[in-house]
């Protein structure tokens, strides 16, 4: 019986010699690769943090501007050196701001508890119904991707004036309920929910509705948040549709009443920044409430 022998160290060393040969004409040694990989990342994190300065940075300003007094407006220093309230104490009492943050706030709230409620419902009925024309209907809707608002703006006020909504709070929350994005979002995250629930559920004798309230609902809960931030960041900063629809100052939303400000105190920058200011607080608190939501959904998302 022949016996097998086992490779000495030499045979090993020899047969390993060209490989390691080969990585050093390639410059892959060990002693070369760490150093790289030790300064990736360095530089992704420098490289993160230039964007998250250059994101910030407009912000920044803006609030420095709005504490500081009016001769100081442009000044290099980004800390006030004498910071104070009256920009803000001003914005409220030469316009009547706090009706057109309520009205800004009943709008887009309106609009993003519809939407979400229609849009959950549509999605689940393109991704879990059979009937004829369904992906027909699909296609209608995910085509409107293609048709941007400016393009569709005179027929669509055409109708709506058609049916005596204008000046209106409907003709300001009416038209941007339907959000074909939002369908679609909705309908691809029903799709990628096991059918094995369904079709337990349908066994215990549940109905459709009942699915769709005790099952997809509960579920759905990490992308409709998301979707809740978008669609109210979306309407809270609405300005060409209520600047067409409305001409009334009791139904202006703070976007058209920043823009007039602007027009009647352009040189006043520290006023207008004030208003900027208190505009753009809301969405940041928005952001920071829901913001273990929005990493929720995106972990759903990645692991579907």
């Amino acid at each position: 019986m022949a016996f097998l022998r086992m490779p000495t160290n030499a045979t090993l060393d020899r047969l390993s010699a060209p490989k390691r040969d080969e990585d050093l004409a390639l410059g892959s040694s060990p002693g070369t690769r760490r150093p790289f990989r030790r300064l990736g990342p360095v530089l992704l994190f420098c490289f993160t943090a230039i964007l998250a300065i250059l994101t910030v940075s407009p912000l920044i300003w803006m609030i420095s501007a709005a504490l500081k007094p009016g001769n100081e407006t442009f000044g290099p220093n980004i800390i006030p050196s004498q910071p104070t309230l009256e920009n803000f104490r001003y914005v409220f009492t030469a316009l009547p701001f706090w009706r057109y943050m309520l009205n800004s706030f009943f709008v887009s709230g309106t609009i993003t508890v519809v939407a979400l409620w229609f849009h959950s419902m549509a999605g689940f009925a393109l991704a879990r119904l059979r009937f004829p024309g369904r992906e027909a209907i699909f296609l209608a809707i995910f085509s409107t991707f293609l048709v941007s608002l400016p393009v569709i703006i005179v027929p669509l006020f055409i109708l709506v004036r058609q049916m005596g909504m204008v000046n209106t709070y409907a003709g300001l929350i009416v038209p941007a309920i339907f959000n074909a994005f939002g369908i679609f979002l909705l309908r691809q995250f029903y799709i990628a929910i096991p059918n094995e629930l369904q079709e337990a559920a349908v066994i215990d004798g549940a109905g459709y509705f009942r699915i769709y309230w005790n099952i997809m609902l509960p579920l759905s809960r990490p992308i409709l948040a998301a979707l809740a931030v978008f669609f109210f960041l979306a309407n809270w900063n609405a300005f060409i549709w209520p600047l067409t629809i409305t001409n009334d100052p009791n139904l202006w939303v703070v976007q058209i009443a920043i823009a007039s400000f602007h027009q009647q105190y352009s040189a006043s920058w520290n006023y207008i920044m004030a208003g900027s200011t208190i505009v753009a607080l809301p969405t940041l608190l928005l952001f920071f409430i829901f913001q273990r939501q929005l990493v929720e959904s995106i972990k759903t998302s990645g692991l579907k």
